[in-house]
């Protein structure tokens, strides 16, 4: 997915990489929601996936641990489908990462939720360079 500097939907793109990287995963729902709803095959499961992430995010801090570790699951499913490098985000990284935060959740039990090590939230990482 390439997208030219003025286009909107790459525009909002970008805001929502800046909204989930800074832990505003409500707002950065909601902006992914919009390029979700207008997106089809690989470029949607990309969007729903990081949507989803966003929001057990979200669960984890409001400490809703049931909701955090589902959508930690669905989300990765969702992101499988997507291409290893969309819309500039790092997708394989972004399914490991969400892997080892849902494992980790999992591991730690509602009880221990909020003690989770902040390096093990989940963000947006630019796709690895592919030129020789």
């Amino acid at each position: 997915m390439q997208r030219s500097d003025n286009d909107p939907a790459g525009e909002e793109l970008r805001r929502g990489i800046v909204e989930f990287n800074r832990g505003a995963w409500f707002q950065c729902h909601e902006t992914f929601e919009e390029l979700w709803v207008g997106a089809g095959g690989a470029e949607r499961s990309f969007y729903q996936g990081v949507l989803q992430v966003a929001v057990a995010l979200h669960h984890w801090r409001e400490g809703n641990y049931r909701g955090a570790l589902h959508l930690c699951a669905s989300a990765q499913q969702l992101l499988h489908r997507a291409e290893p490098c969309c819309g500039g985000v790092d997708v394989t990284r972004l399914i490991g990462d969400t892997a080892r935060f849902g494992a980790a959740l999992a591991a730690a039990g509602p009880a221990g939720m909020a003690a989770l090590s902040a390096a093990l939230i989940p963000r947006l990482h630019p796709c690895p360079d592919r030129t020789p």
